[in-house]
C-alpha cells in the first residue's frame, strides 16, 4: 500500500505498536535523500571557485551569480513543493524529487569540461540545481507530520542537521575528488593553473559522483516510504492558512535571519575568500576552509534538537538573531572585509564560523518553535516548515548576487553586511515580542520541568490561539 489508512502519532499506544517504528525508517531514508539534496544545491558553490582556474572566462561577478542562480530557483521550487506532500504524499513526491536531480548533475558533468561552454548554460545548469533546494519543503513537513509534538523538534534537528552536512561534504568532497580520475569513463582532465602551478584535474567527478548516490537514494525513495492519508484541505484553502495569518509571515522572516543566512553563507563563503583574501601572496584556497562552515551550523543543527525540546525554541532563536548581530558587527568594524594583510584572515575565519553557528543554532531552534506556533493545527504546522522555508531559500541568492554587487560596485562588502544587521535587528524584535517574552502571543516554554518552574509558567497567561 502506497498510503497509510491510520496515523495517530498523538495516541501512545498507536505510537508505540504501530507508528514509532514506520516514523524512524521514513526519517532514515528520507534523510538519505536530502544530504545528496543539499549537496547538489550547493555543487556551485565548490565547482565555480576552480572554473576560471581551468580556462573559463568569467568575472567575479559572474561567477557569483552562478552560486546565486541555484537560490533562485530553490526558494521557487520550495513555494510549490509546498503543496505537494499533502496532495501525492511523501512515496511520490520525495522519489520523484530525487531522481530529477539526476539531470543537472549530469549535464554539469560534462559542461566543465569544454571552456568554450557559454556562461548562460552554465546559468540554466545552476538553475536547474536548485531543485535540490526546492524538495526541502516536501521532506520537512512530511517529517514533523509523523512524529508526535514531543519529539518533532529532535526528528527535524536530526534531519535537517544531517541533510545540511551536504552542503559542508560537497565543499569538502570535491576539492579531493576531481584530484583523480575516478569516473575518466566520462570525460578526460584539465590543467588547473594558478601562477606557476599547474596539475591535472578531473573537475566533472565533483558533479558526477552525485549520479550513483541519487540513484539508489531514488530505489530507497521508492520501496520503502509511504504516504499519510490525503488532506482533505484545498489548495486554496491551504494558501489561505498561510498568507492570511500574520504569525505564518513572522515566520517567514525569523527563518530567513536563521536557514536563508545559513544557506546564502555556505553559498557565498567560498568565493568570498577568494576576492576578498586572493590576492595576498600565498592566499588561502577557499575549498581548505570553506566546508567548515556548513559543517559547524549542520552539526548544532542536529545536535541541539533536543535542547529545544527541553526549553522551547523561541529563546533559540533569540539567541541565534543575537549572535548574528554580533557577527555582522565584529565584520564590519574589526576590518576583516577590507584586510591590508593576510594575517586578518583567521579573525575573518572565526568571525564566519561564528555566523554559521548561529545560524545553526536558529535552524534548530524553529524547526521546535514553528509547530507549536501552530500546534492547534498540525498539518498547518507542518506546511508553515515548508512555507517558510521556500522564503529562506532565496538565501543563496540573496546572499551570494548583493555580496558580489557589493563588492563590484563599493569595493567591499560592507555594504551587505550592514543591510543584513538591520534584517536581523528586526527579526530578532518581533521572535523576542510574539514568542520569547512571557507575555507573548505564542511563547514555548519546552518539556523541562522543575518546582520553581512549573510554580511560574502556573501563574502566567496561556498562549493565544
Amino acid at each position: 500500500m502506497a498510503r497509510i489508512a491510520r496515523w495517530e502519532p498523538e495516541d501512545r499506544q498507536f505510537w508505540e505498536t504501530e507508528g514509532r517504528s514506520r516514523a524512524w525508517l521514513t526519517l532514515a531514508v528520507t534523510t538519505f535523500s536530502l544530504i545528496a539534496s543539499f549537496g547538489t544545491w550547493f555543487v556551485f558553490s565548490a565547482v565555480a571557485v576552480r572554473l576560471p582556474a581551468i580556462g573559463f572566462k568569467f568575472t567575479s561577478l559572474q561567477l557569483f551569480w552562478l552560486t546565486a542562480m541555484p537560490g533562485l530557483s530553490g526558494g521557487t521550487l520550495r513555494l510549490i513543493h509546498t503543496f505537494l506532500i499533502p496532495i501525492y504524499g511523501t512515496r511520490l513526491t520525495v522519489t520523484t524529487a530525487t531522481f530529477l536531480k539526476l539531470i543537472p548533475m549530469l549535464w554539469l558533468g560534462f559542461a566543465v569540461q569544454n571552456p568554450e561552454t557559454p556562461f548562460a548554460s552554465f546559468l540554466v545548469i545552476a538553475f536547474l540545481c536548485g531543485m535540490g533546494g526546492g524538495d526541502f519543503s516536501s521532506y520537512m513537513p512530511s517529517t514533523s507530520m509523523f512524529f508526535p509534538k514531543r519529539l518533532q523538534g529532535t526528528a527535524m534537528g536530526l534531519q535537517a542537521g544531517i541533510g545540511n552536512l551536504g552542503v559542508s561534504v560537497v565543499q569538502f568532497v570535491t576539492p579531493w575528488i576531481i584530484a583523480f580520475p575516478l569516473l575518466s569513463a566520462f570525460g578526460g582532465s584539465q590543467v588547473f593553473t594558478k601562477g606557476a602551478v599547474k596539475k591535472e584535474i578531473w573537475l566533472q567527478n565533483g558533479a558526477l559522483w552525485y549520479v550513483p548516490y541519487l540513484v539508489l537514494a531514488g530505489v530507497l525513495c521508492a520501496l520503502l516510504l509511504r504516504s499519510l492519508p490525503r488532506t482533505k484541505l484545498s489548495v486554496g484553502q491551504m494558501v489561505r492558512n498561510m498568507t492570511d495569518n500574520k504569525h505564518a509571515w513572522f515566520c517567514v522572516v525569523t527563518y530567513i535571519m536563521t536557514f536563508g543566512s545559513f544557506s546564502g553563507l555556505a553559498a557565498a563563503f567560498p568565493l568570498m575568500i577568494k576576492v576578498i583574501y586572493g590576492n595576498f601572496p600565498g592566499a588561502p584556497d577557499p575549498l581548505k576552509y570553506a566546508f567548515l562552515g556548513p559543517l559547524v551550523g549542520s552539526a548544532i543543527r542536529f545536535i541541539g534538537g533536543p535542547l529545544a525540546d527541553r526549553f522551547g525554541g523561541s529563546i533559540w532563536t533569540q539567541v541565534s538573531g543575537l549572535g548574528l548581530i554580533g557577527g555582522c558587527l565584529a565584520l564590519i568594524f574589526g576590518g576583516y572585509l577590507t584586510p591590508t594583510s593576510l594575517d586578518q584572515f583567521n579573525g575573518f575565519l572565526g568571525i564566519m564560523l561564528w555566523m554559521f553557528l548561529m545560524s545553526g543554532v536558529g535552524n534548530f531552534a524553529t524547526f521546535r518553535q514553528y509547530p507549536i506556533i501552530f500546534a492547534f493545527d498540525p498539518r498547518q504546522g507542518g506546511q508553515i516548515l515548508g512555507w517558510t522555508g521556500a522564503w529562506a531559500a532565496y538565501g543563496p541568492l540573496i546572499f551570494s548576487s548583493l555580496i558580489g554587487a557589493s563588492i563590484s560596485s563599493c569595493g567591499s562588502a560592507k555594504p551587505f553586511f550592514w543591510g543584513a544587521l538591520a534584517f536581523y535587528v528586526v527579526a530578532s524584535a518581533i521572535n523576542w515580542w510574539f514568542y520569547t517574552r512571557i507575555n507573548g502571543e505564542r511563547y514555548d516554554f519546552g518539556t523541562w520541568k522543575g518546582t520553581w518552574w512549573d510554580k511560574a509558567k502556573a501563574t502566567w497567561p496561556a498562549p493565544k490561539v
